[in-house]
């Protein structure tokens, strides 16, 4: 029964449950409409063409599986990086790499050609061979990047910052320019990076970039004209920060991660199967060395390498890349070392070479003649122990004619050789960059997955000597 209050004029009566039901319908809407507008601005802006990624959080039984691996990148201008490709053609210096770039940076892909023997070299039904050039990892690192599985928008809970910032394409357009021109675009990063929320936060200790570049070319020691590459890796600003080439010539802030190599597969049952491939190899040479002579250079061991691989009556192959095409065609360049149970990898320009990658790729013993060819730059990929994957042989020895390659090689055990071999196996995921996307059991824990891990690490040991 109704009761009136003659001094408000209001009714009360017994709740009707339906109405109950109306308000707090209506209460519970005012509440959740304001966060779902929220995610549906959020989601308009991360649908912008400009967004590379959709922040990832995966979870198991509630756990968050990427707590202490979230990854930041930052959104450059494209200044830093694509308008640097983009513009490939119009810098005479970087003409001869821009039919690289197609497939993200892997270059393009094989097809299978029976003149080339191809079909029994590769893997080619895999689809996951491609003309990669030596140069390309600041491309194939932002893609992979990109799928990352840990990335975040929140940089807050990132552990981690990476700055896309394509380096080498920088500092090889402007090969012999004034070092104003060398040095500018650098430069305009450090001030860009300098400005960004996210770079207070440690002063940039937890920025990371990479480059196709080695490490020298990113430290000229003087602001003259003559000398050579840019000054970047000598600013204040990117003297905090990480930087992945490879090839380093400092062990402060950088750190060497492999050379890419022409096979990019997807899964572990892939990786697995050439893996397979590699173990059943009859191996016609003993050994084998592919490049060209350096006559120009006084201190290169390389006029008497070939020499002593000539001599050898057959037991020796020489690949020729100062009058062959061949070293241009990745088909031919892995018969060679299939063909090698030993590969020759005396330096070049600098210390390091692509070509020792793509040899142990191949099942190939290396024979190293300079520590700062693998042993003091590739820690992160390779045993302590090299005795265990590889052969060493002095510069000087070989210089003074103190050794006979093919009489030391020949010496080494077949029990060894095995060993080695199948150390080799174990390295090969390690030093290649897979296809980015994949997630589970299948995923191959390669020379991407193993760099982004260490620079977590190298954050936390900074965090924790700051605490």
């Amino acid at each position: 029964m109704e009761k009136s209050n003659p001094r408000t004029k209001k009714f009360v009566r017994k709740r009707d449950p339906k109405l109950l039901t109306e308000i707090l319908s209506t209460l519970m809407f005012c509440m959740l409409f304001p966060l779902l507008i929220n995610q549906i601005v959020t989601y308009l802006i991360l649908s912008h063409k400009e967004t590379q990624y959709i922040p990832v959080k995966p979870k198991q039984e509630g756990t968050d599986t990427c707590s202490g691996r979230y990854v930041y990148i930052h959104n450059l201008p494209s200044r830093f990086n694509d308008d640097l490709i983009k513009n490939c053609e119009a810098y005479i210096e970087l003409r001869n790499k821009c039919k690289y770039l197609v497939n993200s940076g892997f270059g393009p892909r094989i097809l299978e050609d029976n003149h080339n023997n191809t079909t029994q070299v590769l893997t080619i039904e895999t689809g996951s061979w491609y003309n990669t050039n030596q140069f390309m990892l600041e491309v194939i690192f932002r893609e992979k990047m990109n799928h990352y599985e840990c990335l975040t928008n929140d940089s807050s809970i990132s552990s981690a910052v990476f700055v896309p910032f394509f380096a080498g394409f920088d500092v090889r357009r402007f090969w012999g320019y004034s070092v104003k021109l060398r040095d500018e675009l650098g430069e305009d990063l450090a001030r860009w990076l300098k400005e960004r929320p996210e770079w207070r936060k440690l002063n940039g200790r937890d920025h990371f970039f990479v480059t196709g570049r080695v490490g020298r070319d990113f430290r000229r020691a003087s602001d003259q004209d003559w000398d050579w590459g840019n000054k970047l890796m000598r600013l204040p600003e990117f003297e905090n920060m990480t930087m992945l080439s490879i090839e380093t010539n400092s062990w402060s802030n950088e750190f060497a991660v492999p050379y890419p190599t022409y096979f990019h597969p997807k899964s572990v049952t892939e990786v697995k199967g050439w893996q397979r491939k590699v173990r059943m190899m009859k191996r016609r040479y003993l050994f084998s060395f592919i490049g060209a002579p350096r006559p120009e250079m006084e201190e290169s061991i390389r006029g008497e390498v070939i020499r002593q691989c000539l001599a050898s009556e057959g037991r020796c192959k020489f690949l020729n890349c100062e009058t062959s095409k061949d070293c241009g065609y990745p088909v031919k360049v892995m018969e060679v070392f299939q063909d090698s149970v030993f590969c020759l990898q005396p330096p070049g320009d600098t210390p390091t070479r692509r070509s020792t990658f793509d040899s142990i790729l191949a099942g190939c013993i290396p024979v190293l003649f300079h520590p700062d060819s693998v042993y003091n730059q590739y820690k992160w990929y390779f045993p302590e122990d090299h005795t265990k994957y590889s052969v060493y042989i002095s510069e000087e020895d070989v210089k003074n004619g103190k050794v006979s390659i093919e009489k030391l090689l020949g010496m080494v055990g077949e029990e060894r050789i095995w060993r080695m071999r199948n150390e080799l196996e174990k390295i090969i995921p390690k030093l290649i960059y897979a296809k980015p996307g994949e997630v589970g059991p299948e995923k191959i824990e390669d020379a991407f997955e193993i760099a982004v891990s260490r620079v977590f690490e190298r954050v936390s040991l900074f965090n924790m000597s700051h605490i």
